[in-house]
C-alpha cells in the first residue's frame, strides 16, 4: 500500500491510493438479516461543492470497478470510467462535484468478505452477513449524508449500479433530482441470473474454494478464471465477437500458442479463446472470489416489484425524480435494452420526465465502458440541461 490505512487490510483487499473512507453507522443493519460493527466505505471525488451544497453528483458502479472512476491529483492513474470524467468531459467536473462510492461487500475499500471481522480479527468469510443491493444503496446514501449533501443533482447508475441507483432513489425519497440509469435493471432477469448462477458454481468447484477457506497460496484460480470468461463473453455481443476475431487462429507470436502441447490436445486454438483467457488472468489474483460471490448474488436477488406487491412498474412509479434519463445498448444481452425501456416507463408513471435511449452500438453491456462516442453525448446533453 502506498498510504497509511485507518484500518486492517488483507491480502485479498485491493484499494487505490486515492480512496478516502466513510465509517458506516455502527452497527450497520442489513436488509436480510445481520448487522455489520466499524463498516466502513470507499470512495472518491473530483471537483467541487459549491456554496448552496447543489451541484453534486453521484456515481455507482458495477460488480467489480472500485470507487476510482478518474485521475485526480490523489492518483493519476487512469480511472475506470476516465472518458467520461473530467474537466470538460460529459461528467464535467469543472461544474459537477462527483462522488463515486465502492460498492459495500466489495473487496476495492469496502466492507466486505475480504475485510477483517471486527469480532474474530480475521477475515469475515463466508461470516459476511447475507448482502442485498439495498444494502449497497444504504451505504452510498450514508457517504453522501456524511459530506453534508442533503439532495444530489443526479445519481448515475451503470449496469449493477443501476439497480444500486433505483433502490437508493426509493429507499431515500428525496436523495436526488434526477437519474441516469446506464445499461441498468429494476430486477434480475432468468437469463442473466443463470449466467451468474454458472460463474458462482466455477468458484465454488474449485476445490481451491475451500468453502470460502482460501489464502494466497491455494486461491481457487481456475473457478475464477470460468467465472470471469463466462462474465466477458456475457459482457460483449455476437455481433462484435464475429466480426472482431472471426475464425482467426493464434499465431505463433501469441503467449498461449501451443500450450496445451501433447498433453493438453484441447488447449488454446483460436484468437478469441486467447482474449478470455488473457482477461481472466488479469482479473483473478486481483478480485476476492468470495466477496465476488456475494455481490453476483445480490443481483439475482433484487427486484423492485419486491416493493409493489409484484408489480415492477408500480415500484419504479414510486421512485420520485424530476428528470431521468434510462440508456442501453440494443446489443446487450445481460442487461436487454427492454430493461432500460422499462424503467423510463415506471419513472415516468411516478410523475419524472424520463427519456429513454437505446444505442445501436456493437459492443454490447460493456458498450458503456468503450463506446464513448455514442453514450457520451447523452449523458452530457442530460446533465448539461439540469
Amino acid at each position: 500500500m502506498s498510504q497509511a490505512l485507518p484500518f486492517p487490510v488483507t491480502p485479498s483487499e485491493f484499494i487505490p491510493p486515492g480512496s478516502r473512507f466513510h465509517a458506516l453507522t455502527s452497527p450497520f443493519p442489513m436488509k436480510r438479516g445481520g448487522v455489520l460493527h466499524g463498516a466502513r466505505v470507499a470512495y472518491e471525488t473530483w471537483g467541487t461543492l459549491n456554496a448552496t451544497r447543489d451541484n453534486a453528483v453521484l456515481i455507482v458502479t458495477g460488480l467489480s470497478p472500485d470507487a476510482h472512476a478518474a485521475s485526480s491529483a490523489a492518483d493519476p492513474a487512469p480511472g475506470w470510467w476516465e472518458p467520461m470524467l473530467g474537466p470538460g468531459r460529459p461528467i464535467d467536473s469543472g461544474r459537477w462535484f462527483v462522488v463515486c462510492v465502492n460498492s459495500l461487500g466489495s473487496c476495492k475499500g469496502s466492507t466486505g468478505a475480504a475485510s477483517i471481522d471486527p469480532a474474530s480479527g480475521r477475515p469475515y468469510r463466508l461470516a459476511f452477513p447475507e448482502l442485498s443491493i439495498e444494502d449497497i444503496a444504504d451505504a452510498a446514501a450514508e457517504v453522501v449524508r456524511g459530506l453534508g449533501i442533503e439532495r444530489l443533482a443526479c445519481v448515475i447508475g451503470n449496469s449493477m449500479g443501476g439497480m444500486t441507483a433505483l433502490s437508493l432513489l426509493l429507499r431515500h425519497p428525496g436523495i436526488s433530482r434526477s437519474h441516469i440509469n446506464i445499461s441498468g435493471s429494476a430486477r434480475a432477469l432468468p437469463f442473466s441470473i443463470a449466467v451468474r448462477s454458472l460463474q458462482r458454481e466455477a468458484i465454488r468447484l474449485d476445490p481451491n474454494w475451500n468453502n470460502g477457506e482460501y489464502d494466497d497460496a491455494t486461491y481457487p484460480e481456475s473457478g475464477m478464471r470460468i467465472a470471469r470468461k463466462l462474465g466477458v463473453i456475457t459482457y460483449r455481443s455476437a455481433l462484435e465477437w464475429d466480426g472482431r476475431f472471426g475464425r482467426v487462429r493464434l499465431d505463433e507470436s501469441s503467449p498461449f500458442n501451443g500450450q496445451g502441447g501433447e498433453e493438453d490436445p484441447f488447449g488454446l486454438e483460436f484468437q478469441v479463446e486467447s482474449y478470455l483467457e488473457g482477461h481472466a488472468r488479469r482479473f483473478v489474483r486481483r478480485y476476492d472470489p468470495n466477496c465476488y460471490l456475494y455481490l453476483s448474488r445480490s443481483m439475482d436477488w433484487f427486484d423492485l416489484a419486491d416493493h409493489s406487491g409484484g408489480d415492477v412498474l408500480a415500484g419504479l412509479a414510486r421512485i420520485r425524480v424530476e428528470r431521468a434519463l434510462a440508456i442501453g445498448a440494443n446489443t446487450d444481452i445481460l442487461f436487454p435494452v427492454q430493461q432500460q425501456e422499462e424503467i423510463a416507463e415506471g419513472l415516468a408513471l411516478g410523475g419524472a420526465r424520463a427519456e429513454f435511449v437505446g444505442m445501436d452500438s456493437p459492443q454490447g453491456h460493456d458498450a458503456f465502458l468503450v463506446d464513448y462516442d455514442r453514450f457520451g453525448p447523452a449523458v452530457r446533453g442530460f446533465l448539461d440541461s439540469l
